[in-house]
């Protein structure tokens, strides 16, 4: 079995997330509280007991679902010898995961992980005045008709396809105004059904910009390190491992599409047959069943599926 290991992106938080394996696993009660150190916040407090409004701030949900997908693969370390250089092919991860992935294969420190991703999660909701900008999902579609329609419902506003989840489900991003005509033009067009999504920015834009001029800045005084697997970049859509276009490639992420189905297209190209998705919820797993039903995928997220994936090894 050749295997990728991926991480979850934002809507996979969930309070009480991460709870179980903080109270199973002592290394993960110490990588949240590594996280709350880095921070000067009680993360996990939010991450276990909530509430709920506050876990969903887009600041906090990115350290917190990279606190989750990181003391997961802590925990398999420990617990099963898991090293990524003997276990996975490669590592990738949506949007804020990719983070994730690359703290998992030692690109980054954990500390520095959480701190860039409370400054993402900040920056972007700082970058549009809310109400300003708007997400929808456009079911049924594939990526050349999101193109079409988002190119048509623009009028000289930002309105671009954010993410390529998998085919029949494509989101775009943009002015509020643009993102209400591309919803009608859909229905013109005839597809399924087309959704508001409940974010408070719109991510993966070029109204993103404010927020990618931050993280550059940011990135520029980072330490970043070869990582121990490559990582399949969410805008290229293939493998990187040179730490200057890791770090030129999370800038052009926030403002450019999250390129998932090709992403995993890519590593089934590559010999992958199983994504291990490590981490909070079960999107990806979900997704990767919908891209392609010959590639394997399971969610590892609370002791019992860690138990559970031990024994596969």
């Amino acid at each position: 079995m050749t295997r990728a290991f991926v991480f979850p992106g934002q809507g996979s938080q969930a309070v009480g997330m991460g709870r179980e394996l903080a109270e199973a696993f002592e290394v993960a009660r110490l990588t949240f509280e590594e996280v709350d150190d880095a921070l000067d916040q009680r993360l996990s407090r939010l991450m276990f007991e909530g509430p709920e409004a506050d876990l969903t701030l887009t600041e906090n949900a990115q350290p917190a679902l990279m606190a989750v997908s990181v003391a997961v693969l802590q925990v398999l370390q420990q617990q099963g010898g898991v090293d990524l250089r003997t276990h996975a092919t490669f590592v990738a991860g949506h949007s804020l995961g990719e983070y994730s992935a690359l703290c998992a294969a030692g690109a980054f420190s954990l500390p520095d992980t959480a701190r860039l991703l409370k400054l993402r999660g900040r920056s972007m909701q700082k970058a549009v005045p809310v109400g300003q900008g708007a997400m929808a999902a456009l079911l049924g579609a594939d990526l050349e008709q999101a193109q079409a329609i988002a190119a048509d419902a623009a009028q000289g506003e930002v309105c671009a396809v954010a993410n390529d989840n998998a085919s029949g489900q494509v989101v775009i991003s943009g002015a509020t105004d643009a993102i209400d005509r591309a919803i009608t033009l859909a229905a013109e067009r005839g597809l399924k059904r087309s959704v508001r999504l409940p974010v408070s920015a719109p991510f993966h834009c070029p109204l993103m910009q404010p927020a990618a001029d931050a993280m550059a800045e940011a990135l520029e005084a980072v330490a970043i390190n070869t990582p121990a697997v490559p990582v399949v970049a969410n805008v290229t859509a293939s493998a990187v491992s040179d730490p200057a276009e890791i770090r030129r490639l999370l800038v052009e992420q926030v403002t450019g599409m999250v390129r998932w189905r090709e992403s995993v297209l890519y590593m089934k190209g590559q010999g992958v047959d199983s994504l291990v998705e490590l981490g909070a919820g079960k999107v990806l797993a979900g997704l990767a069943k919908r891209i392609d039903k010959e590639v394997g995928a399971v969610s590892v997220g609370a002791p019992a599926d860690v138990e559970a994936f031990l024994k596969t090894l």
